[in-house]
């Protein structure tokens, strides 16, 4: 795309300037940064069940699990799953979950900070 525009232009041949080299660089990172932005909005499909209750940015009335160290929520969900943490609703939502699964989701909420 940058040939055919360079070629239109009638730069055939030509090789850029540092400057317009400069100013293609700045373009190509203006354009990706909200991409990679939208990307990091992508839930994994595990996540999107927690997310509800409780949110990465740790608005809730929810203990907040963004930026907790992976290991405590596994723990946590463990001790629901086996009746050792008393709970309304997390020991039958933990009771749904693998071993994996809580460890995917235990290290995207580890993740988030």
């Amino acid at each position: 795309m940058i040939a055919r525009r360079a070629r239109a232009a009638g730069i055939k041949g030509r090789r850029f300037s540092g400057v317009m080299k400069t100013r293609l660089i700045l373009a190509a990172i203006s354009l990706a940064a909200p991409l990679a932005s939208a990307a990091a909005a992508v839930l994994p499909p595990l996540v999107a069940g927690c997310i509800g209750c409780h949110p990465a940015s740790g608005d809730s009335m929810l203990p907040p699990l963004a930026g907790r160290d992976a290991g405590a929520i596994v723990a946590a969900m463990d001790a629901f799953r086996t009746g050792g943490r008393p709970a309304t609703v997390m020991d039958r939502i933990a009771k749904g979950f693998t071993d994996n699964e809580i460890a995917a989701i235990a290290a995207w909420y580890a993740a988030q900070r």
